[in-house]
């Protein structure tokens, strides 16, 4: 069973480097939220929804932490990128429930011989998990509750996202005093999720893009103010940033909060001074209307062109083998399955780990980047990740990450990391590897990159003979516990579909094909064994 209360740590408000709304701003959308909360009588769902770079999560934590002072405060989900396996949808209500099983006394007393009795229950079904997580022990215990899912769109996928809303939708109506705020984009399936008759009078909707423009972009020009302000007074600078100066920084937020601290780490950034990075940024070029544009608002300049802007002043001395370094980088960086350590990104990329830091560093503004090159580095915003990764918007090719090449890329850079480090005691032969981080994350994740590979199939399929033929073994006795990640078989049965795939493109041998079949050994259970799932 996973270790629930390190999740419950993580995810509860307090945790990781998310802050609240600054005073003043977001006024209109937290009214309308606290208004919902503190009447029993209205829907017991609110959905917040906005489009990427909006505030959001920055709104949700403000209300977790009105919650907290008003002694409503019952338990919350935050995406946190440093937190391994948030993503997963099973997580998310025996999170909740601990949580509420800290807050309140009584809910402890119901919850803890349910968990002690059943410590499989985190792999039930989410309906499952609400009734017996949520609903009957808040029916119990009677007593008042807020609960906020932040971010449901970027956990695991569509289906999840639809299966958990359903679960609490059926449920909710059994326990009157508890309230659920849920933020997300509002994507299609979503937003048909909320538009079901089952929710019929149970959720209210607001729309962060359905605000006047005038009134976001106000909201902006206090936090850049407050924000360069004391930037200025650190470095000494006295009225640095007119009014007019304000305003253009304003115009190419284009209503995205996320520019604007985007835009104040960039100003910020060590080693340079605001003067010179305020010019970079009024010289950044146009960039393309993409999803976090909000209707009505200037489209010329977004996140976009600052990215942009960052990138090409950061690297521009670089040649055409720079550049494919640097890809190789930041895509070990955003395709990864859960985020890495520098070191690790090292490892995998056959590079020095002082190499790694120094080009990230180089965009430090971008990522949240520790000096320890031990500790997770990952984008400060969903945003970044699909900028490198669409060539529509990423209009400098030198830095465009086309996903299907480089995820071939990591699984072959697992694969190799396997195949030369792998052994019994998992520990590295003769030192080959800085960062232990590496070879775990190359064992547990190598099948994901590989069933989305489309190119270097002829450097990835010895790659993966030599595993099979060599390594499974071993990498099955690490793998084959129970609830252990990941699912061997799954992972065995992603392979072979990918080889079916590689097979129809003509890109394989029948030697592939039947070295698969014969070289992977058969599981005590007969149901989940190998010989189960072969190629005709």
């Amino acid at each position: 069973m996973p270790d629930i209360s390190s999740h419950a740590q993580g995810a509860r408000y307090q945790y990781a480097e998310q802050k609240g709304c600054l005073w003043g701003t977001h006024k209109t959308t937290l009214e309308a939220i606290k208004s919902w909360a503190n009447d029993f009588g209205r829907s017991p769902i609110f959905w917040l929804n906005g489009l990427a770079g909006t505030g959001k999560s920055t709104i949700a934590q403000s209300i977790m932490e009105w919650c907290d002072v008003q002694g409503q405060l019952g338990s919350s989900f935050f995406h946190s990128h440093d937190i391994n396996n948030h993503s997963s949808h099973h997580l998310i209500f025996p999170t909740l429930a601990v949580q509420l099983a800290h807050q309140h006394p009584k809910v402890r007393s119901i919850l803890l011989p349910l968990l002690q009795s059943n410590p499989d229950i985190v792999y039930e079904s989410p309906s499952d998990q609400v009734e017996k997580l949520i609903v009957k022990p808040l029916k119990s215990a009677d007593v008042p509750a807020i609960i906020v899912i932040d971010a449901l769109d970027e956990w695991t996928d569509d289906t999840s996202q639809f299966t958990t809303l359903s679960a609490i939708e059926y449920w909710v109506r059994e326990i009157p005093k508890v309230k659920f705020l849920i933020t997300s984009r509002p994507k299609p399936h979503i937003l048909a999720s909320f538009q079901l008759p089952l929710l019929s009078g149970l959720a209210d909707v607001f729309t962060l893009q359905g605000i006047m423009p005038d009134l976001i972009n106000n909201d902006i020009r206090i936090f850049l103010k407050h924000e360069l302000s004391g930037l200025a007074a650190r470095n000494g600078l006295d009225s640095w940033l007119t009014g007019t100066q304000l305003d253009l920084l304003c115009g190419r937020a284009a209503g995205l909060f996320v520019y604007a601290v985007a835009t104040v780490k960039f100003l910020g950034h060590k080693n340079t001074s605001p003067d010179e990075q305020y010019a970079i940024i009024l010289h950044s070029p146009d960039d393309t209307v993409h999803e976090g544009t909000v209707e009505g608002v200037h489209r010329g300049m977004s996140l976009d062109s600052l990215c942009t802007s960052i990138f090409q002043t950061s690297f521009r001395n670089n040649d055409a083998e720079d550049d494919a370094v640097v890809r190789s980088v930041f895509a070990n960086m955003i395709l990864v399955t859960r985020p890495l350590p520098p070191s690790a990104i090292a490892d995998l990329i056959c590079l020095e780990v002082g190499d790694v830091m120094s080009i990230l560093g180089s965009v430090q503004p971008l990522l949240r980047l520790q000096e320890d090159p031990e500790q997770p580095v990952y984008p400060f915003h969903k945003l970044l990740s699909d900028f490198l990764t669409s060539p529509t918007r990423c209009v400098d090719e030198r830095f465009y990450i086309a996903p299907g090449k480089f995820h071939s890329k990591i699984a072959l850079s697992c694969l190799r990391l396997m195949n030369e480090t792998l052994v019994d005691s998992l520990l590295p032969q003769h030192h080959t590897v800085n960062s232990e981080a590496a070879l775990e994350y190359a064992c547990g994740s190598w099948h994901i990159h590989l069933a989305e590979s489309r190119e270097d199939i002829f450097a990835i399929i010895p790659a993966l003979r030599q595993f099979l033929e060599e390594k499974i073994l071993v990498w099955l006795e690490k793998f084959s516990g129970p609830g252990a990640a990941p699912d061997p078989v799954f992972a065995l049965n992603k392979t072979i579909s990918w080889l079916r795939e590689v097979r129809l493109g003509l890109l394989t041998t029948s030697a592939d094909t039947h070295m698969l079949q014969t070289r992977l050994p058969k599981t005590k259970n007969s149901s989940t064994s190998p010989s189960n799932v072969w190629l005709p």
